[in-house]
């Protein structure tokens, strides 16, 4: 191979069919095709493609949400290139939703910390499903090759630089396969917590083997957690309820049915999303433990009733509406439970803006890349769109270092395309450099294989959450140290593996930053003094008086240090 992408989502398939222009490339997946995080992805594809929006003003509003950590080059090429990407999503296929049928304008929502409406969605709440089946159908027709149920488990390190990757088949066979240059798509680690919007594939397999292979990661401090998850049936905090049912209107109430978000922020909902996850986990706390409401009678015109307010929410939030019926809620007439969960990890795999790492021969984009686009906070979907645009960048360097390492290596020698049989020939040899499969793994004698996943993400969650401190950070820290990694002879194993690496560096990560910011919030310490990017964003008017001032008897910040970590949510029965 020229070109091994590893991951299928947007990231993923849009390097894959972006190189596959000029040279040879294999996806490999760990599931199916279509499985990932991009088929979830109800919010939508952020873009300054409306009337009178710019990409200035897009970046604006995202180095705002980054809490002032977010790099502006990165952020103004997100904003410049993504109005392009997004038009080739449609040309593949991709039919966002438009304000009144074929021809009409597209519809575009808004989402908390935006300046303005720019979110494009497509068939009311299934976004990510729409563009990833456009991705995959342009994948098979131009006949990439594609190998599925095949675990990464180490990248092939040679002389310094990163030569292909050895996978785990379903079938518990090793493959090994050579490329000039890989391009990692794996996607985040959500499975690090025990409450997480992510799909089970989502073990930071990517992160943990570039670790491996000595590439650098950066800001794994920074997880952001989605503020509002289903908080009902045995799943509680698992389903997202997309942003956008807020951005339309939906309001947050505590058990008392009293609204708290005007009294934390002027945006009042509308606020980031690390802002508004924290007051939900902070009224939690104060109520027990007890869910949150999510209130979507107020959505829809004045005047209609609640049967038209229903097939309102079905038309607009059609994914949504049928899981929060499942659990028992009619939405149109009560509020709904719902909780923050792992959601989205903002750090990953250092890169440059054409998806370098710190390793010849390894790019990385998608949600295991660090670009510097979200800072310590993501602004709400611009993750699809980092996906596509820096897939892209990372597609175009990768062919580049894929020519200069065939001459050097021979990986040119076939004109034609190798049979996918070949480019994935069992090996079981070991080709990781010396050292490189154990780094990081190797606890020594006195620690212990006797744990579980179950235990790692509830630690991760309580310990590691969304409010931290520092004698909870070093209890998991210490708890962490005396786990010793598993064999990765099994999918289970090696994911276990992953997770473990990948927990320890989030607790080193979080241990090293004070200072709280963003979506790392210690219970313990003062605000980090973060520098401010001249580009404020707009300030939106908020929606009532209650809004515009922050009550000071509301509990804040580090006036919170007293309460005990974030329990895991009580999913609330339906009350007919």
């Amino acid at each position: 191979m020229d070109v091994l992408v590893i991951g299928s989502g947007i990231a993923g398939l849009s390097a894959a069919l972006r190189a596959d222009a000029s040279a040879r490339v294999l996806v490999v997946t760990k599931g199916e095709l279509a499985d990932g995080a991009t088929r979830l992805a109800q919010g939508g594809i952020a873009g300054a493609v409306g009337p009178g929006d710019t990409p200035a003003a897009h970046a604006a509003d995202t180095l705002a949400a980054g809490a002032g950590l977010a790099e502006p080059e990165a952020v103004r090429v997100l904003c410049e290139e993504g109005p392009e990407r997004i038009a080739e999503l449609i040309a593949l296929g991709v039919a966002f939703d438009r304000t009144d049928g074929p021809g009409s304008p597209h519809a575009l929502g808004l989402e908390g910390a935006h300046g303005r409406p720019r979110i494009l969605h497509a068939g009311g709440d299934a976004t990510g499903l729409a563009i990833e089946t456009a991705l995959v159908a342009a994948v098979r027709a131009r006949g990439i090759p594609v190998r599925e149920q095949a675990a990464l488990v180490d990248l092939v390190v040679e002389d310094g630089a990163v030569r292909g990757a050895r996978f785990l088949a379903a079938d518990g066979r090793e493959l090994t396969v050579r490329a000039g240059a890989v391009v990692l798509a794996t996607g985040g680690a959500g499975q690090l917590y025990a409450h997480t919007t992510n799909p089970a594939v989502a073990t930071g397999d990517g992160m943990a083997a570039a670790r491996r292979a000595g590439a650098r990661l950066a800001d794994l401090e920074f997880c952001q957690f989605h503020p509002t998850a289903l908080a009902a049936g045995s799943g509680a905090g698992s389903f997202l309820v997309s942003e956008a049912v807020r951005g339309e209107g939906a309001l947050l109430r505590d058990a008392h049915g009293d609204r708290f978000m005007p009294r934390i922020d002027p945006r009042a909902e509308l606020a980031p999303r690390d802002v508004v996850a924290r007051a939900i986990v902070q009224v939690m706390q104060a109520q027990g433990g007890r869910p949150v409401l999510l209130d979507a009678t107020a959505i829809g015109p004045a005047g209609i009733d609640a049967d038209e307010r229903a097939r309102l929410l079905a038309r607009r939030f059609p994914t949504i509406d049928a899981a929060v019926r499942a659990a028992g809620f009619d939405w149109a007439r009560e509020g709904v439970p719902v909780t923050p969960a792992a959601h989205y990890m903002m750090g990953g795999i250092l890169t440059d803006l054409d998806g370098r790492t710190t390793v010849p021969g390894l790019f990385a984009a998608g949600e295991c890349a660090r670009t510097g686009v979200h800072g310590a906070n993501r602004l709400a979907s611009n993750s699809l769109l980092e996906g596509t645009v820096f897939g892209a960048r990372a597609a175009d360097a990768a062919l580049a270092e894929a020519r200069t390492a065939a001459v050097a290596a021979g990986f040119l020698a076939a004109a034609e395309r190798p049979q996918l049989a070949e480019a994935t020939a069992p090996d079981h040899r070991s080709t990781a450099r010396p050292g490189t499969a154990a780094a990081g793994t190797d606890q020594g004698a006195s620690a212990s294989r006797d744990w579980t996943r179950a235990q790692l993400q509830e630690l991760m969650w309580r310990q590691v959450g969304l409010l931290r401190t520092g004698a909870e950070l070093e209890e998991a820290a210490r708890i962490l140290a005396t786990w010793a990694p598993p064999a990765p002879t099994t999918l289970a194993a090696l994911e276990d593996r992953n997770l473990l690496h990948l927990a320890r560096c989030v607790v080193e990560a979080a241990l090293a930053r004070p200072g709280s910011v963003g979506a790392h919030h210690r219970r313990d310490a003062a605000d980090d003094p973060v520098p401010a990017h001249p580009q404020d964003a707009p300030k939106r008017e908020a929606a009532s008086a209650a809004a515009r001032e922050p009550d000071p008897s509301f509990p804040r910040g580090d006036e919170l240090v007293d309460l005990p970590p974030l329990p895991s949510p009580r999913p609330l029965q339906p009350t007919r």
